[in-house]
């Protein structure tokens, strides 16, 4: 699942358009609730680098998910997921848009994820 891919399943699943708020990061996508403000996604790309060991220059999407804290450790063991990156290691994780991980579960994850921050 790509970028537009996954914007277009939260617009469709839960009504919300992304909002653009750092000028300085015009790519970066956050996605909350309507009622209560909380983030429950967060689409970037970044350097691979700073989430891939031996990772370059090359910028890829991310997308940050919350979820439970207990599964943490056996997600981040999964290809394509890493400890979240700027966000609370204990109860996010990013995941690598792409291949790596399919859509069923990143679609699973960011249902999960707007669960936990209702």
């Amino acid at each position: 699942m790509n970028r537009n891919e996954l914007i277009a399943y939260i617009q469709n699943n839960y009504g919300v358009i992304p909002e653009y708020p750092w000028a300085r990061a015009p790519t970066f996508a956050t996605f909350k609730h309507g009622n209560n403000g909380k983030w429950f996604a967060v689409i970037m790309d970044i350097a691979a680098k700073k989430v891939v060991e031996g990772g370059g220059e090359e910028k890829i999407d991310i997308v940050n998910v919350k979820v439970p804290p207990e599964l943490v450790g056996s997600l981040r063991l999964q290809k394509g997921i890493y400890p979240a990156y700027h966000m609370n290691k204990e109860h996010w994780v990013t995941v690598k848009l792409g291949a790596e991980v399919n859509a069923a579960e990143l679609m699973s994850l960011v249902n999960e994820s707007y669960r936990l921050t209702t």
